[in-house]
């Protein structure tokens, strides 16, 4: 075995990130290592490549134990790692890159003709004849994955870890990417590869390892694994065990908003959605499939480079969030903590913030204002802080939650997007805030709902839309809002559940 970790143990204050995790991985193979958000996969690769001291457990190279430091000594003993975001230098050329640091010299002078030389010929194996003398940066994306890649195996030689290697390429850029990777496996190179897409896992690896929760869930080889079943496996629940109750038939609703072709290259394909006033869309999928790209689109975070979109007034502008907040959009991010609340600042001060950038800074909501929406809002939501002048920062997570929904809220969209809205909240939270997503679609307002959870899709849905590598492909309603019929949409093959 070329590596073998054993019971590896990461913890960080309240978390622990891995949880005696077992993971071997052969010479000559691709190893497919698949998770969600929190799973412990980049946690794990920081421990094996020594960003992250281990806190437990051994970890085995060529049958003798390692324990890196630093990046620079798990490249020393062998391991390289190339990230979704190129660390080369685009302003330096190709062979600067790939030679960075190991330049040959004479008499303490880099040798730039022998350092052109060796640039070339390390690209000739891997089929590339390329001008070592250009910029990185001129480059496409793949040719930079492939400097990178090739520098990586140069520098370590043993294991090389890919972390989404192809999140930002298209289908020929993939498939160039892939030639590479297969030809380092055939001469007996191990290789860990991080991917949402689940096509290319099966496509490109060998075997499949699954983390859950920081614990390792499974490893199967690839060829007999079922996709339903890795499905399954990465989000925690079984089809035969799987319980709730199917949305029925609901009666059809005014429309409120319609989408057509909206996408983007390389980030979302072009999608059609139409929205019902007072309807709740659910958007399901696996981490990587999309589901925030399409909420970013639509908010006007990401630009568009197809299609529009309408109400029943005309075409809407979405080109940026101030215009989208101007059609009557809300949007409750993922990551409150660092793209909704703003922790150094009261309950009372969050709430108002929406209002005041509305209005403008040069016309200040008055104070007693302010204290009125503050009071108000923490009883509808039931927000538990001692007082409006309490620092967000120091609420629990749900508390948070609920001052960047107020926020929202006090703004009065007539179409919010809530990107995991109960995501790292306890038990009793995350019931107030499917109760509250209720309450307003009973006040006639319209959501999209994005949760990984499929129970909570399939409590507050009328319908699901299922996404799969960066398209939407298929939509569930009425009894087909069931966890089987999401999982195995999600997981199915081609352009069409």
């Amino acid at each position: 075995m070329l590596l073998s970790i054993r019971s590896l143990t990461k913890t960080f204050p309240g978390t622990r990130a891995l949880d005696a995790v077992d993971f071997d991985l052969r010479a000559g193979e691709v190893h497919a290592l698949l998770g969600e958000n929190g799973a412990g996969k980049s946690t794990l690769i920081k421990c094996l490549t020594g960003a992250y001291r281990r806190d437990g457990g051994t970890v085995m190279l060529d049958g003798a134990p390692i324990d890196p430091q630093s990046t620079a000594m798990a490249q020393e003993l062998g391991i390289g790692t190339v990230y979704q975001e190129v660390n080369l230098l685009p302003n330096l050329t190709i062979a600067q890159n790939l030679m960075f640091g190991r330049e040959p010299r004479r008499w303490g002078l880099i040798q730039g003709r022998a350092m052109r030389m060796q640039a070339r010929a390390t690209l000739a194996e891997y089929g590339l004849s390329l001008d070592v003398d250009r910029d990185l940066g001129t480059c496409s994306v793949a040719i930079q994955q492939i400097v990178a890649i090739a520098r990586a195996v140069a520098l370590s030689g043993k294991v090389l870890i890919l972390d989404e290697p192809t999140a930002s390429l298209d289908a020929a850029e993939v498939r160039m990417v892939f030639d590479v990777i297969r030809g380092l496996r055939d001469r007996g190179l191990g290789i860990v590869f991080v991917s949402h897409f689940l096509d290319q896992v099966f496509d490109l690896t060998d075997r499949v390892t699954v983390l859950r929760n920081g614990r390792r869930i499974v490893t199967e080889d690839t060829a007999s694994l079922d996709r339903v079943r890795l499905i399954e496996h990465m989000l925690g629940r079984e089809l035969e065990a799987a319980t709730g109750h199917p949305s029925p038939d609901r009666v059809a609703r005014p429309p409120m908003l319609d989408i057509r072709g909206l996408g983007r290259r390389g980030t979302i394909e072009p999608f059609d959605l139409a929205v019902g006033q007072g309807e709740v869309v659910g958007l399901a999928g696996l981490l990587g499939s999309g589901r925030t790209e399409t909420a970013e689109l639509l908010f006007g975070l990401l630009g568009a480079h197809s299609g529009g979109a309408r109400d029943q007034a005309g075409p809407l502008d979405l080109r940026n969030p101030r215009a989208a907040v101007a059609a009557g959009f809300g949007f409750v991010p993922e990551e409150r903590k660092t793209d909704g609340i703003v922790a150094d600042l009261s309950v009372r001060e969050n709430i108002a913030l929406g209002l005041q950038a509305r209005a403008g800074w040069a016309r200040p909501i008055p104070r007693a204002q302010q204290n009125r929406l503050a009071d108000d809002y923490i009883r509808r939501l039931d927000i538990r802080t001692a007082g409006r002048e309490k620092r967000v920062g120091d609420l629990s997570g749900g508390n948070q939650q609920k001052v960047v929904l107020a926020r929202w809220l006090a703004m009065n969209p007539r179409f919010l997007i809530l990107d995991e809205p109960t995501r790292g909240i306890d038990v009793g939270a995350h019931a107030e805030i499917v109760r509250l997503i209720h309450g307003l679609v009973d006040q006639g307002m319209s959501l999209l709902v994005i949760s990984s959870e499929i129970d909570e899709l399939i409590a507050v849905s009328d319908r699901v839309i299922v996404l799969r590598d960066r398209r939407h492909v298929a939509e569930l309603t009425g009894t087909d809002i069931a966890p089987d019929r999401i999982m195995r949409a999600i997981a199915a093959t081609g352009k069409a559940a």
